[in-house]
């Protein structure tokens, strides 16, 4: 199974408008492998570039987003780790955050290089973790695939400030994650109000793919039983 077939059938079951992005990490720089297509004011502005295609950001191009340098565990130079201090105390000034909650923020553990950024259907070798953007209807299916909406589980892992958090979670756990995302992040990459952020670690790709058809299947059968109930009740009330 191919990673463009893999996304192939998650963009079919859950009728995506915007293909899903494998993030990879690495360790230096990839042959062949160009350069961010611009400068960005955020790390999760990159999210929305890899759409498009393929492209390499080193830990520098991550920079002018302290926070999103941090979650995705960046070494930071001194320069950036000052801006991070302004940032947070910023923050904590406006009551956006309290002063215990920064050292709780969720980071990728290891220091990378960089982050190749694109279309998961493009990659050659397994993402570390696949995003996509769910509509409230797509994230129901996500959600049901994912066990979280069984009543014999436990509470689903829902998150939220900052958006990129839902990356490190992921993969930290093993299993997808979902967020409502931050002020930041809807600001920086454009993505509409009603959509929310699923992050999917590389390892649980198939898996995540695999319950993603049946759960449609499930639901499509569920939809024609109510589609019939709604047309009997009709029916009933007109005689």
């Amino acid at each position: 199974m191919t990673f463009s077939e893999t996304s192939r059938r998650i963009t079919d079951v859950l009728g995506l408008d915007t293909p899903p992005i494998a993030l990879t990490f690495a360790d230096e720089a990839p042959s062949g492998i160009p350069a961010p297509p611009r400068a960005v004011p955020s790390a999760c502005s990159f999210w929305r570039d890899a759409e498009k295609g393929t492209f390499f950001a080193a830990a520098e191009h991550h920079y002018n987003c302290p926070i999103g340098s941090m979650v995705m565990g960046f070494a930071l130079p001194e320069e950036v780790q000052g801006n991070l201090g302004e940032v947070v105390t910023g923050m904590c000034e406006q009551n956006y955050i309290s002063q215990d909650e920064p050292p709780k923020i969720p980071v990728v553990p290891e220091q990378h290089a960089g982050i190749v950024y694109g279309p998961l259907a493009e990659s050659t070798t397994a993402p570390d973790v696949v995003l996509l953007w769910a509509t409230s209807r797509q994230a129901m299916i996500c959600n049901e695939a994912l066990g979280a909406a069984s009543w014999l589980s436990g509470s689903p892992m829902v998150t939220g400030r900052p958006g990129c958090s839902a990356l490190p979670l992921a993969l930290g756990q093993g299993q997808p994650v979902m967020s409502l995302g931050c002020a930041g992040m809807r600001t920086f990459t454009g993505i509409g109000d009603d959509r929310l952020l699923f992050a999917i670690p590389g390892g649980a790709l198939e898996q995540f793919a695999t319950a993603l058809e049946e759960t449609g299947r499930v639901n499509e059968h569920m939809i024609g039983y109510y589609k019939e109930q709604q047309e009997r009740v009709a029916a009933a009330s007109e005689a």
